[in-house]
């Protein structure tokens, strides 16, 4: 049979239903309830006289026509889109909405921005560094790139790079001469972000159980982590990426201990029921040849870094 053009919001009700396999979460997205969401679906089932979902109860999950009418729906509204996208205004076409962390924005992102820009000098990008998690409806982000586990609903991740977690100190933080291993960190003030993983689980990992962890001083972004341990407040748990720039100014220095992959990474992310649009796809594309050469060049960074306090050991 023929879809009726009354049967289209069901469609496309049905099509946020079958990306999420949760009518609670279509519902979410699309401002309705969940009951308005069975009863579209159960309308565009009746008009076709076929099961769309099965029902049970921990929720429903696709059929085998199920399947094949999401397949259908999901590349027909990526097209119509695409197609609304390129009927814009020729401004927003060459605008690129990304949103990030603000730290990872401030000390790896911007500093690399520049090589992207000059190979798309017509674009124009928007950067969103909030806190709360991006909304991707109309006017939100074409894309963003979070730190965490790699799974969001609604939405397809991509893997980055991954992070880790070692010390660092200004090189004139008095007494750093002497810290011949991970233990004598005890000694001096110690700086801390908001993240979930921290100072516990480094000295853990440095082979220091038990051990009573002095009061710190405390942060709220990486970032300022770094300049409070830049100025000589204290010694600070620097992230990966995020220290980079510190390190090569020779402003900080890696101290004696091991570097503690984290729980979480980094990833790109974007709605999973539409292609990113042509700016967006290029810039997804530049950010991952990024992060695969850097891994090189931090590497040695680090590196000479751990060499410094190898150094101090000795000299202390």
């Amino acid at each position: 049979m023929n879809l009726r053009p009354a049967l289209l919001p069901s469609l496309g009700v049905f099509a946020a239903a079958a990306r999420h396999q949760n009518f609670a979460h279509a519902a979410d997205e699309l401002h309705l309830t969940a009951s308005a969401v069975s009863h579209h679906v159960r309308k565009l089932e009746a008009s076709l006289g076929v099961a769309l979902f099965r029902r049970h109860a921990r929720g429903v999950t696709l059929t085998g026509e199920g399947r094949l009418l999401a397949d259908a729906a999901a590349a027909a509204v990526s097209d119509l889109d695409a197609v609304a996208q390129s009927l814009g205004r020729n401004d927003d076409r060459q605008r690129l909405r990304v949103n990030t962390l603000h730290s990872l924005a401030h000390c790896w992102l911007l500093p690399r921005l520049p090589r992207f820009l000059s190979m798309h000098p017509d674009l124009r990008i928007s950067l969103d560094t909030d806190m709360s998690l991006a909304r991707f409806d109309d006017g939100g982000p074409d894309m963003a790139i979070r730190h965490g586990a790699g799974h969001w609903p609604g939405l397809r991740a991509r893997h980055l790079m991954d992070d880790a977690l070692f010390p660092v100190a200004a090189p004139l933080l008095p007494g750093i001469a002497g810290i011949a291993g991970p233990g004598d960190l005890l000694a001096f003030p110690l700086l801390s972000d908001l993240a979930l993983q921290g100072w516990p689980e480094w000295f853990r990992a440095a082979g220091l159980r038990g051990q009573r962890l002095p009061e710190m001083h405390m942060f709220n972004d990486s970032t300022d982590v770094m300049r409070a341990a830049a100025v000589g407040i204290g010694i600070g748990l620097a992230r990966q990426h995020i220290v980079a720039p510190w390190l090569q100014r020779s402003e900080l220095q890696r101290l004696p201990g091991p570097a503690l992959k984290t729980r979480f990474a980094y990833y790109i992310v974007h709605p999973a029921h539409r292609r990113p649009r042509a700016p967006a796809a290029a810039f997804i594309e530049w950010l991952r040849e990024e992060a695969r050469g850097m891994t090189v060049a931090e590497a040695e960074v680090q590196v000479l870094s751990g060499g410094r306090g190898k150094a101090a050991r000795k000299g202390g």
